[in-house]
């Protein structure tokens, strides 16, 4: 009941592919595991924080490339010892992929009372951002002209 039908979009629009796969990407059922918040922190600022109960700094790897930021999470084998009587924390291996907007970067990550901190942040290239252009009279633009030629 969730998916999606974006094919009368693709008539209509050129360039977009790429945005409507992830789109299609998304709407399917994803794994849920570990469970995850993003939340902005400032104006171009944003943290996600994964729930990752029982693994250590050495169980969790962070890799961003190319727009995408997956986080993965393995745990030793011998890890656990012992007999369990009811296993209700997970400590199976998971990867996470969270696709990064433009001029995202991965700031710094830290792992504290089971939470994985992620922090991210937008650095728009000075030549991106948007410029006030002063306008002159139509004088001033004929004297540039002639003293070109």
């Amino acid at each position: 009941m969730r998916h999606m039908d974006f094919s009368p979009l693709y008539r209509s629009t050129v360039g977009f592919d790429r945005l409507f796969a992830m789109l299609d990407a998304n709407s399917q059922d994803a794994p849920s595991y570990p469970p995850y918040n993003i939340e902005r922190t400032g104006e171009n600022s944003y943290r996600i924080t994964m729930a990752v109960a029982g693994f250590r700094e050495e169980d969790l790897t962070l890799e961003a490339k190319e727009h995408v930021l997956t986080v993965k999470g393995e745990r030793p084998a011998d890890a656990d010892s012992g007999e369990f009587l009811h296993r209700g924390i997970a400590a199976r291996a998971f990867e996470r992929r969270f696709q990064l907007a433009d001029f995202v970067e991965v700031r710094g990550a830290s792992l504290e009372n089971g939470l994985l901190h992620i922090d991210l942040a937008r650095e728009i290239p000075e030549a991106m951002k948007p410029r006030r252009i002063e306008i002159t009279s139509g004088d001033s633009a004929r004297q540039i002209e002639s003293s070109v030629n």
